[in-house]
């Protein structure tokens, strides 16, 4: 899926969920303004994983203004990949595998940051609409929710484990009534990929306004020099891993023979 669509996307999203969650008259509403420290991230071999800076402003109608600052919310996430998740069972005293469910879709990366934990700031309904939290994240599968639900959450235990999903409660910082601030943990097992950043403004549980902006992870330098020509030539890159190993296998029995 590509950014431009998952832009747009989102926009019906917010506009399709402001419809149903609220029955009252249309009027003025608040809007948001945002951004990210850096648009493009650069992955080098000696990459140990960085800090993104996401901050904003919200712009308040005059019949808004004063009645309080409302609840923002941040998510960077993807990109969206394959899984096959296979159950581990001891069949005759040995491990073997099992079930397995495929899984279409599966951000590689989720982070979530928000002002207060987002159970406060929304119903459920609309974070589960809106997939606003590592546990509300549905994937595809090719079999039925009853069966795919625990191959799911398995996904997203291992995810949490390996720091790729993460959710922090209290972490967007207000400066103000108008200004907010957050930074999300880039790691350094971080997917390379194109990203989204989304912003999400709610009040009194309604959602108000919601941006996003584009966010890309490229190695860069040698190592992306080596990921392009694997992933463009994958048979030569084989066959020219084989024959470095062997060239370094050579020069080390050179370099330590006894006389």
């Amino acid at each position: 899926m590509t950014l431009a669509f998952r832009a747009l996307a989102l926009s019906l999203t917010v506009i399709c969920t402001t419809c149903l969650i609220t029955n009252e008259p249309a009027r003025a509403q608040s809007s948001l303004v945002t951004d990210i420290s850096s648009h493009l991230i650069s992955v080098t071999s000696d990459f140990t994983g960085t800090e993104l800076l996401l901050f904003g402003a919200i712009q308040y109608e005059d019949d808004d203004f004063g009645q309080g600052q409302g609840d923002v919310l941040v998510v960077v996430r993807g990109p969206e990949k394959d899984v096959i998740v296979r159950r581990k069972e001891r069949v005759a005293g040995i491990w073997i595998n099992t079930d397995a469910v495929e899984f279409s879709r599966v951000p590689s990366f989720y982070a979530l940051a928000s002002n207060r934990p987002v159970e406060d700031i929304a119903p459920p309904d609309v974070l589960k609409r809106l997939r606003l939290g590592p546990s509300r994240l549905r994937f595809r599968a090719n079999e039925p929710a009853n069966i795919s639900l625990p191959f799911e959450e398995a996904i997203v235990r291992q995810k949490a484990r390996e720091d790729l999903y993460k959710d922090q409660a209290a972490a967007v910082y207000f400066l103000g009534d108008t200004l907010f601030r957050t930074t999300i943990a880039i790691p350094a097992n971080v997917p390379v990929g194109d990203y989204i950043a989304e912003f999400y403004l709610f009040r009194d549980g309604e959602l108000m306004s919601a941006q996003s902006s584009p966010l890309f992870i490229k190695k860069s330098g040698l190592g992306r020099t080596i990921f392009d020509f694997a992933q463009d030539y994958p048979a030569l890159y084989g066959i020219a891993a084989i024959i470095v190993a062997l060239f370094a296998g050579w020069l080390a029995s050179i370099i330590y023979r006894k006389d």
